[in-house]
């Protein structure tokens, strides 16, 4: 099956606003996204969370939308909405019957231009209160809820402003005024910081004209502080481990490495090895330690691309009751490093190359993955027709480029072993606690206002 081709527009408004719109006819919906260049990276010590909690304060009105107006009318449409915070930025999203595109661009531009007319300090505290909530729900009290952040914390440095949860601290939010937090707004939500995509069944000039009434009379801010280096080195210099004594049912090992960042021919090797790894049944670390073995309940691993200096490579395998934890360790383990030292069967590239292509085809279908991965590779990379190109990079990528990416990254001193164990008498089934994000979208670890 060949890939279609994303026909588009890229052009700005004078207030810096990018605008890409993609007409597409085949059925009567449209798809709006919009991706600000602020996530939890933008974020300074003392004052993190900042970035997600807008994710949740978006929600509760602007200057001409009541508190939680905004949903309701996009539902009243027939439409379905949410909004996303990530390292490296923040989204929103709605997908509307066609006949609706005006409204749901009248709403995002009301919070672009005025969500601090509603912002007060009764919204700041229950907003406050909510993440508290989550982390609560999704953090603290699930298990191995917290592995990601304890992964974060060795692969990035203190000072790295990857090191930092996008949730936040609790303390940093409980400390924010709505000084700070509308300082923030007003630094970050401004017109040349986003990037608007609009896909489906649209008609080009109209659009435009919209977006123009709209968003064009938003003031642009000129004093966006620029972000400190955020370079790394390639790899962290010897292995870090850490054993987690927890409310968990059974013995967990999570592995971490930091890889190559998103856009650089080595992270699409590294995802097509993670297709061989722990691509379904038939991938190497299911085979070995579920199948054969029998000394996992499950098995993952995948890439998680990032544009900060460095990305990151994750992958983890449950224990199953009464085997030793080192020694499903030390399997998984001797995959990875097979991986590098001998190279990947034909058989084994195609099959990867498969569940790759059928995945990236079937995404690219729905109008609202194409906004938003035209809004994803424009605001990160700068470079929205590579919507047009990924696909091609995947299916280019050889035995010997897994090999040498693999060799170069999956190596014992670039990797972080966390191992959670159950405290005592609290052994039982297995949790589920996969990929940051599963189930949601595919860049990563996403809180969702919804």
């Amino acid at each position: 099956m060949t890939a279609p081709t994303v026909r588009f527009t890229d052009e700005r408004l004078a207030n810096g606003l990018r605008v890409i719109v993609s007409e597409d006819h085949l059925a009567p919906v449209v798809a709006v996204n919009i991706w600000y260049n602020v996530g939890s990276k933008h974020e300074v010590p003392g004052k993190t969370g900042f970035a997600h909690l807008f994710e949740h304060v978006m929600f509760q009105g602007s200057g001409h939308v009541a508190k939680a107006e905004h949903m309701a009318l996009v539902q009243a449409a027939g439409g379905t909405m949410n909004g996303t915070t990530w390292l490296d930025r923040t989204n929103y999203f709605e997908t509307v019957p066609s006949h609706q595109l005006e409204l749901a661009l009248w709403l995002e531009a009301d919070r672009m231009a005025t969500l601090l007319d509603a912002l007060n300090q009764e919204n700041l505290d229950n907003q406050r209160d909510v993440v508290k909530n989550e982390k609560r729900s999704s953090y603290d009290n699930r298990p191995y809820g917290d592995w990601f952040q304890r992964l974060q914390g060795h692969l990035f440095p203190v000072e790295h402003p990857y090191h930092h949860p996008t949730i936040g601290s609790m303390a940093d939010l409980d400390a924010a005024s709505l000084e700070d937090v509308a300082s923030f707004f007003r630094t970050y939500y401004a017109p040349n910081n986003a990037v608007l995509a609009i896909v489906g069944d649209v008609h080009p000039s109209q659009a435009r004209t919209w977006v123009e009434r709209y968003f064009g009379s938003i003031p642009a801010n000129p004093a966006i502080p620029a972000l400190a280096d955020m370079s790394l080195p390639a790899t962290l210099g010897a292995e870090s481990r850490e054993v987690v004594e927890d409310r968990v049912p059974l013995p967990r090992h999570f592995f971490g490495f930091r890889a190559p960042s998103m856009g650089d021919p080595r992270f699409d090797a590294l995802e097509i090895a993670s297709q061989i790894l722990a691509g379904g049944k038939g991938s190497r670390l299911y085979r070995r330690l579920i199948r054969d073995e029998k000394i996992a309940q499950d098995v993952s691993f995948f890439a998680l691309g990032l544009i900060g200096g460095a990305s990151l490579l994750a992958g983890q395998a449950t224990v199953r009751p009464g085997v030793d934890v080192a020694v499903v360790e030390q399997a998984f383990e001797e995959e990875l490093e097979r991986l590098g030292r001998e190279p990947v069967t034909d058989d084994e590239l195609l099959r990867a190359r498969a569940l790759i292509e059928t995945y990236e085809l079937e995404s690219l279908q729905r109008v609202e993955e194409r906004a938003d991965r035209l809004a994803m590779y424009a605001t990160l990379l700068d470079d929205p027709d590579m919507i047009n190109r990924q696909l091609d990079r995947y299916l280019a990528v050889t035995a010997a480029d897994i090999q040498a990416a693999v060799a170069e990254v999956l190596r014992p001193d670039n990797r972080v072993v966390l191992t959670y164990v159950p405290k005592s008498g609290e052994a039982g089934e297995a949790g589920d606690a996969g990929k940051p994000g599963e189930g949601d979208r595919t860049e990563g670890d996403e809180e969702s206002a919804a």
